[in-house]
């Protein structure tokens, strides 16, 4: 059975083609912190994500998150409990760096 981090990867990279994507698991920060679905050894539980998509062109913020919780859909009806969003367009980084 593949990790919910391979999980979550190929979900994201399936569904919005970024051009960059980091995922890491903060379930050690909140280990203790009671939820019903929460497995038994802890972990796997939350995450942060940076997310860089065309995908995200012309869409507000509260959007972006609208889609990706609907792409994780399944994963939060099996244990994922928070994710943390980070999520731009090519164009947001390089305004940025700028």
């Amino acid at each position: 059975m593949n990790s919910r981090y391979e999980r979550l990867r190929a979900i994201l990279i399936a569904r919005f083609s970024p051009e960059h994507l980091e995922i890491i698991d903060e379930s050690a920060k909140h280990a203790g912190h009671a939820h019903p679905t929460e497995r038994p050894t802890g972990g796997e539980t939350h995450y942060r994500l940076l997310m860089v998509s065309d995908a995200f062109k012309g869409r507000p913020r509260l959007a972006r998150s609208r889609s990706v919780h609907e792409a994780l859909d399944t994963e939060f009806k099996t244990g994922l409990h928070a994710i943390s969003l980070t999520l731009k367009t090519p164009a947001e980084v390089h305004q940025a760096k700028s």
